[in-house]
């Protein structure tokens, strides 16, 4: 790890496991945590698995508008993380999955694929998972309908 200089660091508390509370060291964000409904819990709150899907697709969406910038596409993208919990029916053992969707608009699907494989290859998130859980990766029409 010597090539890579540390650029940035942040901190982040959490008490109360999942019916709790989550919160940066520095106060800037606090989230209440809780278990799914369909899990058993009250549902009043966001659960680890939503917010790592919103961490891992602002991080991944980054990575793929630096591989657009290398290849000069200003194309508007978007990224959506299916994120999914399983757990062994006879043991307290659990693991995650993630599929991600990337679309890009007036991109045919294998083009839209080659820059989504670019971009997964050096998202920190992919990287840091890679050989941990399984990632699906694949290519999507871009929809206007879920722009913001």
């Amino acid at each position: 790890m010597s090539e890579y200089a540390k650029i940035y660091e942040t901190g982040a508390i959490n008490t109360g496991g999942r019916d709790g509370v989550s919160y940066l060291s520095d106060g800037s964000y606090e989230v209440k945590i809780a278990t799914p409904k369909d899990m058993g819990g009250t549902g009043a709150g966001q659960n680890p698995e939503q917010l790592f899907a919103l961490g891992y697709a602002a991080c991944f969406h980054g990575a793929l508008e630096i591989v657009k910038g290398q290849h000069k596409i200003r194309n508007k993208s978007q990224v959506f993380h299916t994120v999914s919990l399983f757990k062994k029916t006879d043991a307290a053992d659990f693991k995650l999955e993630v599929a991600i969707q990337v679309g890009i608009q007036d991109f045919s699907l294998e083009e839209t694929q080659q820059l989504a494989d670019e971009a997964h290859a050096i998202c920190p998130y992919s990287k840091a998972l890679n050989g941990n859980i399984d990632i699906f990766v694949r290519a999507t029409n871009y929809d206007a309908s879920k722009e913001k």
